[in-house]
């Protein structure tokens, strides 16, 4: 199996959905003639055309409305906040739109639509860049949070996100765009809300998601010099 960045995993789950699905679009600030302000959109454009691929003014609360709005209209958007921290200038559009819209309507409408981008600190940004944001927005009924640790789970994790019915907020560690991992040729799909198992152990469970994984098994592998098993 082939080892790929954890954008190119992203980005293989997007491509695989909008060659399956007509109704997948994304949108958001260069995401289209830039291929992404981190490269994770590189090459849709160029094979989905601008009807599918769209540019965005700097409007979060506009643009993250308009694909509310598309979800309802019968549509599978993914909305790509270039950053988490700039996610507050569509805070409503999420929480009060959203998120709510199935239950305010008795099951009438669904809302399928993924909210992504990149989350929490990164090298050489400013503190309003760099915060992490996930416990936010899980204390919200009827919001799906994902945070995935390798390219791996993020191409499987992004697959089930897109053809979920209900919104789901996916979070990218800013940090990880760059790391490799292998992933499948095949196509796969992961559970959302599902743990899963890095290390098996006997004295101990250490419970993660995202980067930290990462920084996790690297803890278990120096406790298990003490004897203990994580």
């Amino acid at each position: 199996m082939p080892e790929i960045m954890f954008r190119e995993a992203l980005r293989q789950a997007m491509e695989e959905e909008m060659t399956r699905d007509e109704n997948v679009i994304l949108i958001g600030e260069e995401v289209a003639e830039y291929n992404g302000a981190y490269k994770v959109s590189q090459g849709l454009l160029d094979k989905f055309g601008s009807g599918r691929i769209i540019d965005t003014p700097i409007s979060e609360e506009g643009f993250t409305g308009v694909g509310v709005g598309a979800a309802i209209a019968g549509l599978r958007p993914i909305v790509e906040w270039m950053s988490f921290n700039f996610s507050f200038m569509a805070y409503d559009q999420v929480i009060s739109n959203a998120i709510k819209m199935r239950y305010m309507s008795g099951g009438q409408f669904t809302v399928p639509i993924v909210f992504r981008g990149p989350n929490g600190p990164a090298e050489y940004l400013g503190a309003q860049h760099s915060q992490a944001l996930q416990s936010i927005y899980a204390h919200f009924p009827g919001l799906k949070i994902v945070a995935p640790s390798t390219p791996y789970d993020a191409k499987g994790l992004l697959k089930s996100a897109i053809r979920d019915d209900n919104p789901v907020l996916f979070l990218e560690s800013e940090l990880m765009y760059a790391l490799k991992g292998v992933v499948p040729d095949e196509e796969y799909f992961i559970p959302i809300g599902e743990a899963d198992t890095k290390r098996k152990g006997k004295d101990v469970t250490i419970v993660s998601f995202s980067k930290p994984v990462h920084l996790v098994l690297k803890a278990a592998k120096e406790l298990e010099t003490e004897g203990i098993d994580a």
